[in-house]
């Protein structure tokens, strides 16, 4: 998928609350580390795993659904097998009318939720990551070209 910087870059200013779908409490885990550097830029993020349903994690309750999210989000961004897009994106359709983005990570791809979203006017991502898109639209990227999303709480000399 071809997606312009301007057009990535618009979304990725715009959005404030974002709901991850498939957000793990592994801290090893793509999601769990993606989820945490947004929340590390400001955003407000919305964590949504059935499993998990309940608890905290990172400071927000776990939703088991996204019908269940009790506040309105910009963009879900969505760490599931591209099988599992389709309800996700239907219910996030019907539960936020004011949704901007729908954000599916790196392998994550589903045509049909795509179009559907988008006869909505809402904006898709395919087959991509916001915190890598962040860091490279935003000079956040070492010299190696790359980021480890790991985060100091102190310096050592």
């Amino acid at each position: 998928m071809m997606y312009s910087d301007d057009f990535l870059r618009t979304i990725l200013k715009r959005t404030k609350t974002v709901a991850v779908v498939g957000v793990s409490a592994n801290q090893i885990r793509p999601s769990y580390y993606v989820a945490r550097y947004l929340g590390l830029k400001g955003y407000r993020v919305i964590p949504v795993n059935p499993g998990l349903a309940g608890q905290t994690l990172l400071g927000e309750t776990v939703y088991a659904d996204v019908s269940e999210v009790p506040v309105d989000v910009d963009m879900v961004d969505i760490f599931r097998h591209s099988e599992a897009v389709p309800p996700i994106v239907t219910t996030a359709l019907a539960r936020w009318p004011d949704l901007q983005t729908i954000w599916m990570q790196i392998g994550v791809m589903h045509a049909g939720a795509a179009a559907d979203a988008g006869a909505r006017c809402v904006d898709v991502v395919q087959d991509r990551c916001p915190k890598i898109e962040y860091q490279r639209l935003f000079s956040e990227l070492r010299m190696g070209g790359f980021a480890t999303g790991i985060i100091s709480s102190k310096l050592e000399l």
